[in-house]
């Protein structure tokens, strides 16, 4: 990953958070439904995956409790949670209502 969280989070563009972990079959599941969120939309979010055992002070930083949690930042500031998985349909949304 290019640059520093703060970096990433402080964009213009919406950015969706995926916190996973390897061993979560959820996060297997969201996986997939996250390409084709970004297959949709294109430039207008930046989706980022966070391994929580790689990076355990940025899952802790934002309280993650469990994988996979989802979070949209624009400009620094989270805008959106949800942990779990959930349909293309209402990621989409969440993302265009803060776009």
């Amino acid at each position: 990953m290019k640059g520093s969280f703060s970096d990433i989070i402080n964009s213009e563009t919406p950015v969706l958070i995926d916190f996973y972990a390897d061993w979560c079959g959820p996060c297997k599941a969201l996986a997939p439904i996250l390409k084709q969120v970004k297959d949709e939309m294109g430039d207008s979010v930046k989706i980022v995956k966070i391994d929580v055992d790689k990076n355990p002070s940025i899952a802790s930083r934002f309280q993650v409790q469990g994988v996979p949690t989802m979070l949209i930042f624009k400009q620094g500031k989270q805008l959106w949670r949800q942990s779990g998985v959930l349909p293309k349909n209402e990621i989409i949304s969440a993302i265009r209502s803060h776009n």
